[in-house]
């Protein structure tokens, strides 16, 4: 993925690639190809130099997630660095530019696996300037890992990842103390980060938060307890993230029985017609709920039509199987329905549609965004024309809460402008009527973008805000 944002929120981790594979030495080794492991999809986030890629380089190299000949040039390169231990983090640092100048700047995707589960960890950058890869990193996780410098403890970079991981409602956060080894183990130390911790969470309306001691660099607690923190009784980190209760596996009945509490929603990318026959078809990826043959639905204009056919990945399927969030799917009506690209299949009722959106939006593109510009909105499937009429305020990353205005003593004027990396309360207008939901973490609700309708770059990515009388959002004024 390039720096300038590019992809939905809700797929831009599907349609990476994977950059690592499973260790070729003769240690015994998961099977990430094994598709009834459950999935959790993780995002690492922090300041710069709290060790990240080091971090996720150990996470790698101890679940034996990396080949033989990988490992053997990481220690060539250290070595002719003057290194005396293999430096992990250039595992990960792939780009050569990162490299020469020591920091990460994108988001990285890795994949690994353990006997239990499998992970997609986004590698999120440490510097302010990148907070919009931050967000695109974060909008589709399970699980935030967030990297605190013992010595440092909570930094303003800290506030603004846990802010954001609040803003988007990430359901898990684990605070990976990070360098421990480099304070003696002290247990003092860890007590009074912890302190900062829950005060940092309270602030930024964080859930399931734990804090774990950890030393990438001689890998303590990261996918083994250690023993030389004897004072923490808690598990490892990769033990937490196997424990994890948000994993997704399609044929996991559990799944089914979870997905069943949510209404259908499926997105329409294409019409599957075969010119043989009258089969007409309507492919998409299930966004939320189940949906199996028999069942009752609505489509775009409210109309409601029962399920005949079901294939998923291109596999016919009977009663009673179901197709739950995350699959690939097509499927057929009884009723004559002329969809498109961009309709909406789903559960009933059918969800309201709107031309006006409030949303917090985070700008990604150099050029600023002003109020009134005219724009295309992509939500789902569906890519309308759409204007900015309004930005409410700047979303202060730091403490979460609204600015109606610029933050300076010269300047009480209401914000009609955001500059990159800026995070934003607006309104907006669509040509077309949208069935838009309030953002659900994951990304696969209520994400959309805004898009240069003159050069097709992506301006901002946005999530939906409840309507009136729904839940509200985090930010406050």
């Amino acid at each position: 993925m390039s720096h300038s944002t590019t992809a939905t929120l809700d797929t831009v981790a599907d349609d990476t690639r994977a950059t690592t594979t499973t260790s070729a030495d003769t240690r015994s080794t998961p099977t990430p190809a094994n598709n009834q492991l459950p999935t959790v999809r993780l995002c690492t986030a922090g300041s710069v130099d709290d060790g990240k890629s080091t971090f996720v380089g150990r996470l790698l190299h101890d679940t034996k997630s990396i080949l033989s000949d990988q490992y053997e040039a990481v220690q060539r390169s250290s070595e002719a660095r003057g290194l005396a231990e293999a430096d992990l983090s250039l595992l990960v640092d792939g780009l050569r530019a990162e490299r020469e100048q020591g920091i990460t700047i994108d988001v990285a995707y890795r994949y690994f696996a353990t006997d239990q589960r499998k992970f997609i960890l986004a590698d999120c950058p440490g510097h302010e300037q990148y907070t919009r890869n931050t967000v695109t990193g974060m909008s589709t996780a399970d699980v935030v890992i967030l990297l605190i410098d013992v010595r440092n403890g909570v930094v303003r970079q800290t506030n603004r990842h846990a802010t954001v991981a609040g803003l988007l409602g990430v359901p898990h956060v684990v605070v990976a103390v990070n360098k421990i080894d480099l304070v003696d183990y002290d247990e003092a130390t860890l007590r009074t980060i912890e302190d900062q911790v829950a005060a940092l969470a309270d602030r930024a309306h964080l859930n399931d938060v734990r804090v774990v001691p950890i030393s990438s660099l001689k890998g303590d607690n990261v996918v083994e307890t250690s023993a030389r923190t004897p004072w923490y009784t808690g598990p490892s980190i990769v033990e937490i993230l196997e424990n994890i209760d948000d994993a997704v596996t399609v044929d996991d009945a559990a799944t089914v029985d979870n997905a069943a509490d949510q209404a259908l929603r499926l997105p329409v990318d294409y019409v599957i017609r075969d010119h043989d026959s009258e089969y007409r078809g309507f492919a998409g990826r299930i966004a939320a709920g189940s949906v199996g043959v028999g069942d009752e639905v609505t489509v775009t204009g409210g109309r409601t039509a029962r399920i005949t056919t079901l294939s998923i990945a291109g596999d016919p399927v009977e009663v009673p199987a179901r197709a739950v969030a995350g699959s690939s799917v097509s499927v057929e009506l009884d009723t004559d329905i002329d969809l498109s690209r961009g309709a909406l299949i789903a559960g009933t009722p059918h969800p309201a549609t709107t031309n006006t959106v409030e949303a917090t939006i985070v700008h990604t593109s150099q050029r600023p965004l002003v109020v009134r510009r005219r724009l295309l909105l992509r939500y789902g499937a569906h890519t309308t024309k759409a204007q900015l009429l309004d930005i409410q305020g700047i979303i202060d990353v730091d403490s979460g809460k609204l600015l109606p205005t610029r933050p300076s003593e010269f300047n009480d004027e209401p914000v009609t402008t955001l500059e990159s990396n800026e995070l934003a309360r607006v309104t907006i207008k669509t040509r077309d009527a949208i069935p838009f939901e309030p953002y659900q973490p994951g990304g696969k609700i209520g994400s959309f973008l805004l898009i240069d309708d003159q050069t097709g770059d992506t301006v901002a990515a946005g999530l939906v805000l409840p309507r009136e009388g729904q839940q509200a959002d985090s930010a406050t004024a």
